[in-house]
């Protein structure tokens, strides 16, 4: 083979990856992008282990929806207004460049509280239910003695939400939504890092915010077995959290 040849068909290869590459980042970008579940905060809901699909689109877009968040643009574009009860990935303030994701409970001008262990939502106690849960709710390696609720949401969504029977927050300051923020806690309220914790969350911008979450495509439990320990899939692979809708 001569060496123009060679150099041909090196080339047609080339530009054959770069035109995969450049899809694969227009998809993960402007449509859905995977994410991995890798805490308990949004236990029991998600759990360690599940893969998600993500819409780009149901927000909008912003420099976080691409690959390195390139800083040229402070706007959103084709902005669509994230509703109470959404889970919703997005990039912490602190850093702008870790990604969270959590359940939306405040909108802009909000204002929420915990009082006697009830959660507040501009002064009125949400509704919630007690669920019996059938597998133990965790927290990292523990498991947690909780208390597991229906809750229902002022526009009607209902969410399933757990609290540490020995360590749930009882009473709150009023955080108040700034205007264009939000306020996202996790489901497993007490073993969840999120805007109740001002110096490392805090009230999320609206720029900060990703996508919502929609689907579980894949889910193993990491404890009972590595995926990449194909003969022990059959154990640690959760059937039935396949294709689940979020």
């Amino acid at each position: 083979m001569s060496k123009k040849k060679l150099f041909i068909i090196i080339l047609d290869n080339l530009k054959t990856l770069i035109g995969a590459l450049l899809i694969a980042i227009l998809i993960r970008s402007l449509l859905i992008q995977p994410f991995y579940i890798p805490s308990s905060s949004m236990e029991p809901t998600l759990l360690v282990g599940d893969r998600i699909f993500v819409s780009k689109i149901s927000y909008g877009y912003t420099k976080h929806s691409f690959p390195f968040s390139p800083n040229f643009s402070n706007k959103r574009f084709f902005s669509k207004q994230p509703k109470q009860g959404d889970l919703v990935v997005f990039k912490t303030p602190s850093d702008n460049r870790t990604d969270y994701i959590k359940r939306l409970i405040g909108l802009p001008g909000d204002e929420i509280q915990f009082k006697n262990g009830n959660l507040l939502i501009n002064g009125k106690k949400i509704k919630r239910e007690s669920v019996e849960m059938s597998e133990p709710i965790n927290c990292g390696n523990f498991n947690l003695e909780s208390n597991t609720f229906m809750e229902t949401l002022p526009n009607g969504v209902k969410h399933l939400a757990n609290y540490n029977k020995k360590g749930t927050i009882m009473n709150t300051k009023k955080y108040k939504v700034p205007k264009n923020h939000y306020f996202l806690m996790g489901d497993n309220r007490d073993c969840s890092k999120d805007s109740r914790f001002m110096n490392e969350v805090g009230y999320v911008t609206n720029l900060n915010l990703v996508g919502k979450a929609k689907i579980i495509f894949f889910s193993n439990d990491t404890k009972k077995g590595n995926l990449y320990k194909l003969w022990n899939l059959h154990h640690s692979f959760r059937f039935e959290r396949l294709f689940k809708k979020l």
